[in-house]
């Protein structure tokens, strides 16, 4: 495949617990990035149960097991063609969705991801994977492959904490650069007994890079509306604190802006039709 002139930056979601907030934090930085001018990507590579699609309420987007397809056929297809768009006042970035059969995510290889990322960080300035929660090869062929990992845990109870500490001594062991791996602690106010600064010191052994707090309802409210936390009218900490995130990952200085007008609820969110 000819590489065309951009080279996008790669940051992947991961974590070795399920339930920490992956998708929201990951859907949240892809909008955050998208409102600064960037053009961006969300691609969904947990085949099996992944919720992107979901959260955002667009059904029958293109995935990336369609992705995988058209590469197949022409390596030099132009992807930005094929992805859906995820769009709200103005402000638009591209999502490509987990797969929506079972039978195509076992049939889904980590050289077909590869070759996804690869042709998607020519053509968007940000390149953002949701993964599932363990070590598989293919999870590992997209930590090799991204910029930035943000590993992300919370302290909630110790069987997330010893999978968080197993998970960061698995991620030092690869020998990434230093600066590729980004620990981030969700939910830090979470009701626990447990002190961040004690697993900090006596379980991970490093600081975590960046703290985002716990806002159940603000986190609710956005995934039945179907629209990132960082594009409603909110000034929860929550809000804030994603897009200290993004400032950190641009290097640019977080300021306190206008916040959009509040959004009439979408019809139903995603929740509600797992029931219907």
């Amino acid at each position: 495949m000819v590489e065309d002139k951009i080279s996008g930056v790669v940051i992947t979601f991961f974590s070795t617990a399920s339930a920490v907030g992956k998708t929201l934090i990951s859907i949240n930085m892809a909008a955050e990035l998208a409102r600064q001018g960037y053009r961006v990507c969300l691609a969904d590579f947990d085949l099996q149960f992944g919720d992107v699609a979901n959260y955002l309420q667009m059904q029958g987007s293109a995935t990336v097991y369609n992705a995988a397809q058209r590469l197949a056929e022409d390596s030099e297809y132009p992807l930005e063609e094929l992805v859906s768009t995820c769009s709200y006042n103005n402000v638009s970035f591209g999502v490509l969705a987990a797969p929506e059969e079972l039978s195509q995510a076992y049939n889904f290889t980590a050289d077909m991801a590869e070759q996804i990322v690869k042709c998607l960080r020519m053509r968007y300035d940000y390149v953002i994977i949701d993964t599932t929660s363990m070590f598989s090869v293919l999870n590992l062929s997209l930590l090799d492959l991204s910029t930035i990992i943000t590993f992300l845990g919370v302290v909630d109870f110790i069987p997330t904490i010893k999978n968080m500490k197993i998970g960061n001594e698995t991620l030092q062991s690869l020998n990434y650069d230093s600066n590729k791996i980004r620990l981030v602690l969700n939910r830090s106010d979470s009701a626990t007994q447990l002190s961040i600064r004690e697993v900090e010191e006596k379980t991970l052994g490093s600081s975590f890079y960046h703290v985002l707090s716990n806002d159940f309802r603000a986190a609710n409210e956005s995934v039945q509306s179907g629209i990132p936390l960082v594009l409603r009218q909110t000034n929860n900490q929550l809000t804030k604190d994603l897009r200290q995130l993004v400032a950190l990952y641009t290097n640019r200085a977080y300021q306190e802006e206008e916040f959009f007008e509040e959004p009439a609820q979408k019809s139903g969110g995603w929740f509600s039709k797992l029931f219907s």
